[in-house]
């Protein structure tokens, strides 16, 4: 599976291997249907699923479904390792506190370049959920072989995260139980822009500068559009930049940064070391908001994964740390 540039870490992933022990569930956990229940088709943009409703046994891969999946009360027989924000097993901090909630165990799969084929099969999974990542169609061809599996409705790594959750509730048969999800976190949000009506209006550019690359999101991109909710619009500068074939990221050199003008600059950081040192060199200084001090820096490599993208149990966790981040480039009046 091809890794995305999430936040600051580029393409790419760190060779390693972390299983945990065979998957049980909790109380609430169990993957079946309700009795009398149909088969369900999803199509997606590497082929149709058609998946039954006894589902028991899910494999989650990419980003957000593993979440979904859990925040819909079903712990997964597998689940992609993550690299980046996530303890030494590869599991990030809000996956082990809804798996201690449920009570349930499951097995991180393998790191690797590639989607971990014979890992997968050795689950036997009854569905294999991979709507937001970088699955190719020869890696969903070996897939779907084993299980049936959902990948990205149009464009890998630019599902919203709103239909990640959708997907999984669709595939599960927990339409109502995904809505409420939903729901609950577009509330959250909404009471945020709420209480900071200086979100309002204000054209906004997220990005990250890694190992002197620098990465800006598109409009494309769920963090982006969770930025959106809460009340920001987006920089009409990006247009310049946007490669317009709806990917869901872009690319800017140190000599084009002064064009890149937005009302707030949010950068994301792995740690506060590394947000010191870029914001304090001569090639920040070339970004109209660090002159401006309009600069919000999201710090922490947990807090920068949380929202990139937001998921079904990573918004709730990391909202505040962002907000917060946010209010230093738009402070009230």
């Amino acid at each position: 599976m091809t890794n995305r540039i999430r936040s600051i870490a580029a393409l790419g992933a760190i060779a390693a291997l972390a299983l945990t022990g065979c998957a049980t569930t909790g109380p609430d956990a169990g993957g079946a249907a309700e009795p009398g229940a149909e088969s369900v088709t999803i199509e997606h943009a590497l082929g149709t699923a058609e998946i039954p409703a006894d589902v028991e046994r899910v494999v989650t891969l990419g980003w957000g479904s593993t979440e979904a999946v859990l925040a819909l009360g079903i712990v997964p027989v597998g689940i992609s390792y993550q690299s980046y924000g996530a303890n030494e097993e590869g599991i990030e901090p809000w996956v082990v506190d809804e798996l201690d909630a449920l009570g349930g165990e499951t097995t991180v799969l393998p790191n690797s370049q590639e989607t971990p084929v014979e890992a997968i099969a050795a689950l036997e999974p009854d569905l294999i959920l991979a709507t937001y990542s970088g699955v190719t169609q020869d890696e969903y061809d070996l897939l779907d072989a084993i299980a049936p599996t959902v990948a990205y409705p149009e464009k890998e790594w630019s599902t919203p995260w709103q239909e990640v959750i959708t997907t999984a509730g669709t595939a599960l048969q927990r339409e109502d139980e995904a809505d409420a999800i939903i729901d609950d976190i577009s509330a959250e949000l909404a009471t945020v822009a709420e209480e900071h009506p200086q979100f309002a209006g204000k054209t906004i550019i997220a990005a990250a500068d890694f190992e002197g690359a620098f990465y800006g999101y598109t409009p494309a991109d769920p963090r982006v559009e969770v930025l959106f909710e809460l009340g920001f619009e987006n920089a009409p500068a990006l247009e310049g930049f946007d490669p317009g074939d709806g990917s869901f990221f872009f690319t800017a050199s140190n000599e084009q940064l002064d064009q890149l003008e937005s009302d707030v600059l949010l950068l994301y950081f792995d740690d506060q070391a590394t947000a010191d040192t870029y914001l304090a060199s001569s090639t920040a200084a070339t970004l109209p908001q660090v002159a401006a001090g309009t600069v919000a820096p999201l710090v922490g490599a947990s807090y920068v994964a949380a929202v990139s993208p937001p998921t079904a149990l990573s918004v709730s966790w990391g909202l505040d740390a962002l907000v917060d981040a946010l209010e230093q480039a738009a402070p009230a009046a």
